[in-house]
């Protein structure tokens, strides 16, 4: 009877040992591609890539158009060629969002699979505790009393440590699971909300086709066609430098200054740090957070709280950063998370995340003379966005990116982080390189009068 039962038990180790991982079933892997999804992924990327080129194209030539003069012909193909440009970027949203639904599809099924895995091996580790606590309660001096043979006693004996050694294995194996389980959730709401984003981005540039054909109609209308009316008409639109200096600037996160103020602060962030003031205003302006919620949240329901929930942590550094400053965290303001599961918490006028924030919040203090820095100062956050984008703009220059592209890249990496290719040939990445040169025109008329 009891060597039936030990016999039985050796079986079970057996059988735990393979599923418990001590004996591991070859499995493809979950995002093992066919070759009609190499060849997919391959198309996609080459129409990425030409629509790269053909918005870059665009590009130039409204760059020629420029040189050539304020004339009403160069402004009717100028209008042309900008309905032209964002038609194309309009392309490239749409196979951005192919390709990202197809890996949001592949993220989705790996999260399937990884939580079933995690559900067996929980089964599994119960149904293993379970037997090594009857044979522990047994004595090696009985369980060698019971056996007939001292090879018996040996084989009952390597039976339980099997058991045991299996119960190890697995409880790692949970581990590593649940951590693959967090990568896997945190990378589908990142690839969930880019494609939300990528939507209203998309959704803006529609717009702006129609707002650009009705331009042309309204300018053609005017003008009839004569070219001193055409040249009447833009002087008319010519902004006097005291207008400019008097004009709001709307913040990222929240709050406005005159556009004067805004350009004073950009400018010593510049001096600091060689980041064009154009470009951090660009960066900073409100118009920029397109499909970016920079609403008005707590702490506790829109950041990263860190394992087993996330595996970035953005609490502890932003009450680290609140307690520094004096503030109440229950009442201190951070951005909204996505509906997808994307997590907020960004802070201030430039919007930093905690954890982002405390990399440079010396390198702030350094420059500014805060003590400590806040990244809801104003002149704090300008130094600490212009810190960044020196970095982005170097990381970019790396990537063998330069000119305007080297700006449309860090401003995308700026918006979003890894996955900036995304965004550099849309409206975000295209519309920080215009907000740009039109702040270059802006600042060298409120500075040569």
């Amino acid at each position: 009877m009891n060597r039936k039962r030990h016999s039985k038990f050796f079986a079970l180790a057996i059988i735990l040992s393979f599923f418990l991982g001590l004996v591991t079933p070859a499995l493809p892997p979950v995002f093992a591609q066919t070759k009609t999804q190499q060849d997919e992924q391959a198309t996609l990327k080459a129409e990425l890539e030409r629509l790269e080129a053909e918005i870059a194209e665009h590009e130039r030539i409204a760059t020629q158009y420029a040189k050539e003069g304020n004339t009403l012909s160069t402004e009717i193909k100028s209008l042309d060629n900008k309905i032209a440009k964002l038609n194309a970027q309009i392309e490239y949203i749409n196979a951005s969002l192919a390709r990202l639904n197809k890996e949001i599809a592949q993220n989705q099924v790996s999260i399937i699979r990884t939580e079933d895995k995690l559900d067996f091996h929980r089964r599994a580790i119960s149904e293993s505790i379970q037997q090594v606590y009857e044979q522990e309660n047994l004595s090696l001096v009985v369980i060698l009393l019971q056996s007939t043979e001292l090879s018996d006693f040996f084989d009952d004996l390597n039976s339980i440590m099997a058991v045991q050694s299996g119960l190890t294995a697995n409880v790692r194996e949970i581990t590593t699971l649940k951590d693959q389980l967090l990568t896997e959730k945190d990378n589908l709401a990142s690839k969930k909300n880019d494609a939300a984003n990528l939507q209203s981005i998309q959704k803006s540039q529609k717009i702006q086709v129609s707002s650009t054909k009705t331009e042309k109609k309204e300018v053609l209308a005017i003008t009839k066609g004569q070219e001193s009316k055409y040249q009447e008409l833009a002087t008319e639109k010519k902004k006097e430098a005291a207008q400019i200096r008097s004009r709001l600037f709307k913040l990222l996160g929240g709050g406005e200054m005159s556009f004067e103020e805004a350009y004073e602060i950009a400018k010593y962030a510049e001096d600091a740090t060689g980041v064009e003031a154009s470009f951090l205003l660009a960066t900073l302006d409100r118009e920029s957070a397109l499909g970016k919620n920079v609403g008005r949240c707590t702490y506790k329901t829109s950041m990263a709280p860190g394992p087993p929930d996330s595996r970035r942590d953005d609490v502890t550094p932003f009450l680290e950063i609140t307690a520094s400053l004096g503030l109440d965290p229950e009442d201190t303001p951070v951005s909204c998370a996505n509906a997808d599961g994307a997590y907020g918490g960004a802070m201030g006028p430039s919007q930093f995340i905690p954890t982002t924030w405390i990399l440079y919040a010396d390198k702030v203090a350094r420059i500014t003379g805060s003590s400590p820095a806040s990244p809801w100062r104003n002149s704090d956050a300008f130094v600490a966005t212009a810190l960044l984008m020196e970095d982005n703009l170097n990381a970019c220059s790396a990537s063998g990116y330069e000119g305007d592209t080297q700006i449309r890249c860090a401003a995308a990496r700026y918006y979003a982080g890894g996955n900036y290719k995304l965004y550099m040939y849309t409206s975000y990445g295209t519309g920080a390189l215009a907000r740009k040169k039109q702040f270059d025109d802006d600042i060298a008329l409120i500075t040569s009068n």
